[in-house]
């Protein structure tokens, strides 16, 4: 099996496995030629996801107050108590559910827009299919093997998994806090993420720990399967790094969800250039006992309690660690629930849910109107959607992600109108977009490598003034065996490496913004 088909085959099992051949230097981030390798641009917008598993029950989420009696009729068995909801400022006819204080104060603040009644035509009312839907932005009859995802990473990073980790993006292309990577990232060759199963497990990442070897005949198979995970994972030391620079500058609650995103905001601050999280926050089918006591209290009550509280905290944190500017964070569901409950203190499974987008640079209020509730909801009535949960995904790559809107179908696969959700969109120049394209590109090689006495060094230059450098493992200046103006092309030179002593060396190229390191290796 060739290597790219083994990347393929093996990308869905949430392992990253960038290839390790002569020409790709493990863990760059820790090498002497970081600060050499490493461009001087921003890491630029961050968009974090999180994806409420089970299916929201968005008419106790944000309760449209219009309508509170016709809910009151449709749903004695749930329904919160009207004085108990949280209001938002110049908002008269819709509140909150009372435990999301963190994100009514957010709102309040203009840091949080709420789009209202988002789903997809001809609603599948599956788990799994409808999760499949969202996760590929795929019509209901359609199925797709790639994510959204994935297809905008392909897209903006091109020569992927190729030559990664290489200068212009040393660190991983998205980030999963999940069991197994997500459709989402799936791309069209390989997944374009890289999964950590859980908080423990991550904090073993950082921390150089691995849970002991059981006293079993099977131990010896285990350690060896550990160590070629350890070798396929090389984005684990850059990881580490970027956690381990920052210190928490908020005491977050203690709960599942608050602990994922307190990891993401030190890796972001941390100096991660990975431009997409993901992260879990699951129990939302509430068939049953969904509500207690006098309905204030119960496991939806929980599960919003943590997700506000969760995304409060981080607000907090991210702008205290002055990076706040730069994220977005964005919430999605399956499905929502049923207009009427059940008899079991519950919903079932529905259709439109609101959506939450939260950020500096949101535009803050409301997108959409209060779903209709009709006078004597039966068990097939349902809400109707305003809004396709694509055109919020198209909205976050254009105006956030800022790909051109010719390009949008490369991602989205058909059309889909925009909604003004960011309010202040800086968008940054093609530069780093053409130095995405290029990243992983082979503008340097060296035959025959690994070299004796001498190799002959190819180099692409987009023309201008160029420059190759030799240097050792310490990052000492070696020798310069080209410097000068060439013409755009092909160029191709001898090096000769009879007195250097056995050992790696790196050769580094210059030309314009292009800076690619490569490894020799002398024998």
């Amino acid at each position: 099996m060739n290597r790219r088909n083994f990347i393929k085959n093996t990308g869905m099992a949430g392992v990253m496995l960038p290839l390790m051949g002569n020409w790709t230097i493990k863990a760059l981030a820790a090498t002497p030629l970081t600060s050499i390798a490493q461009l001087s641009t921003d890491t630029d917008h961050v968009l974090v996801m999180i994806q409420l598993g089970g299916g929201n029950d968005g008419l106790n989420t944000f309760v449209p107050l219009n309508q509170y009696d016709r809910l009151q009729n449709a749903r004695p068995q749930v329904i919160l108590p009207e004085n108990s909801l949280l209001s938002l400022t110049g908002v008269s006819d819709a509140a909150l559910h009372p435990a999301m204080a963190g994100m009514q104060a957010l709102y309040n603040e203009g840091k949080m827009s709420i789009v209202q009644s988002v789903g997809y035509p001809n609603p599948d009312y599956s788990h799994f299919r409808s999760s499949d839907i969202w996760l590929t932005a795929a019509n209901s009859n359609q199925y797709l093997n790639t994510g959204w995802m994935g297809r905008y990473l392909n897209y903006e990073y091109p020569n992927f998994p190729m030559d990664y980790p290489n200068a212009t993006m040393p660190d991983p292309l998205g980030i999963e806090i999940g069991y197994n990577q997500s459709l989402m990232f799936q791309g069209p060759l390989t997944g374009m993420g890289f999964t950590i199963s859980d908080p423990q497990s991550f904090y073993q990442i950082v921390q150089g720990i691995q849970s002991p070897l059981p006293d079993t005949p099977a131990a010896e198979q285990l350690a060896y399967v550990r160590l070629i995970a350890r070798q396929s994972q090389i984005y684990n030391a850059v990881i580490s790094s970027a956690y381990n620079s920052i210190n928490p500058t908020q005491n977050y609650p203690d709960t599942e969800l608050a602990n994922k995103l307190k990891i993401v905001a030190r890796l972001i601050a941390g100096g991660l250039k990975s431009k997409v999280y993901l992260v879990h926050h699951n129990g939302f089918d509430t068939h049953s006992d969904q509500v207690a006591d006098n309905h204030i209290l119960g496991e939806h009550a929980n599960l919003l309690g943590d997700l506000s509280g969760a995304i409060g905290a981080f607000m907090t944190d991210i702008n205290a660690l002055g990076i706040g500017d730069r994220i977005m964070t964005m919430t999605f569901s399956e499905f929502g629930r049923r207009i009427i409950a059940n008899d079991s203190n519950g919903t079932d499974h529905g259709t439109a849910a609101p959506m939450f987008v939260v950020g500096n640079k949101v535009n803050g209020g409301i997108v959409g109107s209060n779903p209709f509730i009709p006078l004597n909801p039966t068990e097939d009535d349902n809400l109707a959607m305003q809004h396709d949960f694509r055109s919020v995904y198209s909205t976050m790559l254009l105006d956030w992600f800022c790909v051109p809107p010719s390009d949008l179908d490369n991602t989205m696969l058909q059309d889909f109108p925009t909604l003004p959700l960011i309010g202040s969109s800086d968008c940054v120049g093609s530069g780093i977009h053409t130095q995405n394209q290029q990243a992983g590109q082979s503008f340097i090689s060296a035959s025959p490598n690994p070299i004796t006495d001498y190799t002959e060094i190819s180099i692409e230059t987009e023309g201008g003034y160029t420059m190759v450098q030799i240097f050792d493992t310490s990052g000492q200046l070696i020798a310069v065996p080209l410097k000068g103006n060439l013409a755009r092309g092909t160029h191709r030179f001898g090096f000769a490496s009879n007195h250097l002593p056995a050992g790696m060396y790196y050769c580094r190229l210059q030309n314009g913004s292009i800076q690619q390191v490569k490894t020799l290796v002398k024998i």
